[in-house]
């Protein structure tokens, strides 16, 4: 899969192709149907498949620190659409000078001029430009005058309710794992690389893999029976991810994860933490005496329910 980062790098070769436009936070089951219907447009016609993402996500440029949790940070977005079969990612900064764009702006240094688009696939709610003035009805209009067809990208419902990331962030936040799953169409999990933390979980007798988030807040908070692969071994654990209030944290979110029986290094790798079942919330406690007696039943629970599920 090629990725093209900004308008200024797209070259003649790029143009004529099928495309998309949207978030596609987490490329959950219905953005699966949408890159699947991509590629049969894009196998019919002999043309590569292209997919158009936003850095920032839009509600980020206009409101950071309200803006929703992402589900998928952009290197684990570009691998999941990498895994759908996805030709070519056009990400484009979203910044003053592409906000400032009119709908018709946009459709012709975007979707004319730079990409040479045959066929667009979007959701029929779909709005775009300054102000968001341009809708699917003037990607329409604008298609039979452009020499490009534009379609409607179906609804995916999972038990009468429409998939989408909102949904997907709702039933993490429940602590519904299996619903997150059907709705992934995988297991919901957290890839980051391991730095070196405060070591405050080793004082505690509970030494933590501090996995970097790179992001203000996180769609999980809490205490999380987790799982880890290394080295194709399956690793059980124990993870919060949260703002840490007992030790004064930073406001931000924090994954740590602690391996029930692993004593090796995980300084520098790239781990994925796949959750299972949220053992409680996080909490401000009184002191560390109550955080480490907190810590050692968080972890009685998760090695008994991790025999239960085994045993089964």
């Amino acid at each position: 899969m090629e990725l093209v980062r900004g308008l200024h790098n797209l070259r003649p070769h790029h143009r004529g192709c099928v495309a998309t436009i949207g978030n596609f936070d987490g490329v959950h089951a219905g953005h699966q149907t949408i890159l699947k219907r991509l590629s049969r447009h894009a196998e019919r016609l002999g043309l590569p498949g292209c997919v158009v993402i936003f850095e920032p996500q839009p509600r980020e440029y206009f409101a950071p620190q309200s803006a929703p949790p992402r589900l998928t940070r952009l290197r684990d977005k570009l691998a999941l659409l990498e895994e759908q079969g996805v030709d070519r990612v056009l990400c484009l900064a979203f910044n003053r000078r592409l906000r400032e764009l009119s709908a018709d702006e946009f459709i012709r240094q975007v979707l004319i001029d730079g990409l040479g688009v045959k066929h667009l696939d979007v959701g029929d709610d779909f709005r775009f430009g300054c102000d968001r003035a341009g809708d699917f009805a003037l990607l329409r209009e604008r298609g039979q005058d452009n020499g490009f067809t534009v379609a409607s990208a179906d609804t995916v419902a999972e038990n009468g309710e429409r998939v989408s990331s909102t949904r997907v962030r709702q039933v993490l936040a429940e602590g519904d794992f299996a619903q997150a799953e059907r709705l992934l169409g995988r297991p919901f999990s957290i890839t980051g690389r391991v730095l070196h933390g405060q070591k405050l979980g080793r004082r505690l007798g509970a030494p933590t893999a501090n996995v970097q988030l790179k992001r203000i807040s996180a769609p999980l908070n809490g205490v999380y029976r987790v799982s880890v692969q290394l080295d194709g071994v399956r690793q059980l654990g124990v993870a919060n991810i949260g703002s840490r209030p007992t030790v004064d944290g930073d406001g931000r979110a924090h994954l740590e994860v602690h391996l029930l029986d692993f004593n090796g290094d995980l300084y520098g790798r790239r781990i994925t933490v796949v959750f299972h079942e949220k053992l409680r919330d996080e909490r401000k406690f009184d002191s560390l005496d109550e955080l480490q007696a907190a810590i050692k039943a968080d972890f009685a629970t998760a090695r008994a329910q991790w025999a239960a599920e085994l045993n089964k």
